[in-house]
């Protein structure tokens, strides 16, 4: 099969003939229908954060079931499905008790002593997520897919695979925003407008979308925000609590940086919450005012939106199909896999929400 190869920090992957092996017990192998390309791949490309090479990126992804392995009964050939990096393994504390994105037992994956599930010429590729789904098929756990409704659009149901889910989940699951309550959200990329997108859904009586882009402002209001604030144009936290008479009720950071990371706790009122969902590189502290616990400020991560995502899923997939939930608007652009290394760039640049790869 066909599959951009990541081989080296900040150079361009070249579309190459790889192997993929067939589906082992409780395995699956799904044809890809679409990829989004996701920042938490740029954040590797780039180097940002350190991961093995060779390496099949990406992990937001929609297809169809191909071929299943022994002792799976979940899916069955010709299901549609969304993947997700939270793959779980049903039995871990973490499993049991609700928190399936903090899963990280080595079960779903192979072995080291395993044959690999990508290889070329003999050599080991790295899975990406445990998925790499910038390539024509996948093979991964069973635990790492959910099926959907056949109506759902595979295009934009890859996009409920990371970004919808880790930014509507923050809202929902992580934060659990209260209907009537004020909400700010740093960054407006897929994930931020995503973060939105929930906040409306969950009834906050005012959205604040921040960004320093104006198109993406704008792009903002049709996903929920009822205020928006131009970073560029003065003091982001300032301009915050201004709207909402000493700030909001609770704010997400969707960029990854020390400075919004810090931002956002600025930005919330007492007994505020701020939680950040972007990846702050490796060796960044977030550094905050220590008297602000005393008004019982808090500040917290999200991972993939606390999700359980084969409830989660199916549910926002209906969400989109009634009109709630706007991943029509989010689509910056529908591309081929040999213009992955041009979709990073540009999402790296902050030109776009999501690039979507659409395999024949």
């Amino acid at each position: 099969m066909k599959a951009a190869v990541f081989r080296a920090v900040n150079t361009p992957m070249d579309v190459e003939e790889i192997e993929i092996d067939k589906p082992g017990p409780r395995e699956v192998l799904v044809r890809t229908a679409a990829a989004g390309v996701c920042h938490s791949d740029m954040h590797f490309f780039n180097g940002t954060y350190p991961g093995a090479v060779p390496c099949v990126l990406g992990h937001e992804s929609a297809g169809i079931v191909e071929q299943v392995g022994e002792l799976v009964t979940y899916v069955k050939p010709g299901d549609h499905v969304i993947t997700c990096l939270s793959v779980f393994c049903g039995h871990c504390e973490y499993c049991l008790t609700g928190h399936m994105s903090l899963c990280q037992e080595p079960e779903v994956r192979r072995g080291r002593d395993d044959a690999p599930r990508l290889s070329k010429g003999g050599d080991s590729l790295t899975q990406f997520a445990n998925l790499g789904s910038f390539a024509e098929q996948m093979l991964v756990h069973e635990h790492a897919v959910v099926k959907v409704r056949k109506d759902m659009p595979l295009d934009r149901a890859a996009l409920i695979g990371c970004g919808v889910t880790t930014g509507v989940g923050a809202v929902i699951h992580t934060a659990a925003v209260e209907p009537g309550s004020t909400v700010a959200v740093i960054g407006c990329g897929g994930v931020g407008l995503s973060a939105v997108n929930g906040a409306a859904i969950a009834g906050a009586s005012k959205v604040i979308a921040v960004d320093m882009v104006a198109s993406k402002l704008d792009l903002a209001r049709k996903f929920g925000a009822t205020d928006t604030v131009d970073a560029s144009a003065g003091d982001a936290v300032e301009q915050v609590r201004e709207l909402t008479d000493g700030g909001v009720h609770y704010s997400f950071e969707a960029i990854g940086l020390k400075v919004t990371a810090e931002q956002a706790f600025r930005m919330i009122r007492r007994g505020g919450t701020a939680t950040i969902i972007g990846m702050i590189p490796p060796g960044q502290m977030v550094q905050l005012h220590g008297p602000d616990f005393l008004s019982e400020k808090k500040i917290q991560g999200s991972m993939m939106g606390s999700n359980r995502f084969r409830v989660d899923m199916p549910r926002f997939v209906d969400f989109y199909l009634q009109g709630k939930l706007h991943l029509d608007d989010m689509i910056s652009s529908r591309i081929k896999l040999a213009d992955v290394t041009d979709a990073l760039l540009a999402l790296d640049k902050g030109e776009v929400a999501r690039s979507v790869i659409v395999f024949d």
